[in-house]
């Protein structure tokens, strides 16, 4: 049995991932953590019934992990809480996978860093969904294809998320830029009309929009739209089980989900 410990337990993907893990056949819950509802069972706050695991104050992260045996870490919190975490896991010898977005390049080095002084695994994904990394593979091969039509990225969002542009939509605009030699980018058009040779994105934050991503590539006569949409974050919690059971045989490195699914 693959140990696992949920840090952000009490949030969405958090209870997602906690019904996935009590109804596997192959992970155990180990442990949870969240800033909110410390002490009460993650079973029960997740609607999955008592599992005998209180959630637990981050504070306590590092203790706890090394007393339960912990395998691997999922993380979906928030960029400040998760190099905080990142650094309790590493130093514990825990495997991660880190689905928050948003970070800053100097959040990012940091946490890369922890991971390789310690020799630990990790995947890092904007994105855990398997359909998306499809996605990406698809619009890659059409930059190639299409290299002198313009490009729009437009994403949208529930009305609580808490980085804009997604995660998905940069990496989306990193694969066109990277196959087309390093277009730059805008974000909304503000200031950029009529448009040059640019990528634009654009976010949308309204209801309770899961996750849409659409990449529009306009030619002389014709236009070109590959979209995802998920209509339920059981798309993002399949694959970060998927990606958490992979990492925990995987060599230390810091990995995505290319890897995991072999592409």
């Amino acid at each position: 049995m693959i140990k696992a410990a949920i840090s952000g337990a009490y949030g969405r993907m958090g209870k997602m991932l906690i019904d996935n893990i009590v109804n596997s056949d192959d992970f155990e819950l180990s442990a949870a953590f969240d800033i909110f509802n410390i002490g009460n069972d993650a079973g029960e706050l997740s609607g999955v019934g008592t599992v005998g695991v209180p959630i637990s104050d981050p504070e306590n992260m590092g203790d706890i992990l090394a007393d339960t045996n912990t395998d691997v870490m999922i993380d979906f919190t928030a960029p400040d809480a998760t190099v905080q975490n990142v650094t309790a896991a590493s130093e514990n010898g825990v495997n991660l996978v880190i689905g928050t977005t948003g970070f800053t390049e100097e959040q990012r080095y940091t946490i890369e860093q922890f991971i390789m002084k310690n020799n630990n695994s990790a995947v890092i994904a904007p994105n855990y969904s398997v359909g998306v990394n499809v996605f990406f593979k698809m619009i890659k091969e059409m930059s190639r294809y299409l290299s002198d039509y313009d490009v729009e990225v437009l994403e949208a969002h529930h009305n609580n998320k808490k980085d804009a542009p997604s995660g998905t939509a940069l990496k989306a605009a990193d694969v066109i830029s990277e196959t087309l030699g390093g277009k730059k980018y805008v974000y909304g058009r503000q200031g950029h009309a009529p448009r040059g040779d640019e990528i634009g994105i654009h976010a949308i934050r309204g209801g309770d929009i899961v996750g849409e991503h659409t990449v529009l590539f306009a030619g002389e006569g014709e236009r070109m739209e590959i979209k995802h949409q998920a209509g339920s974050r059981q798309a993002f919690a399949g694959g970060a089980i998927k990606a958490a059971r992979w990492i925990t045989g995987a060599k230390p490195g810091i990995y995505t989900m290319e890897d995991v699914l072999g592409f």
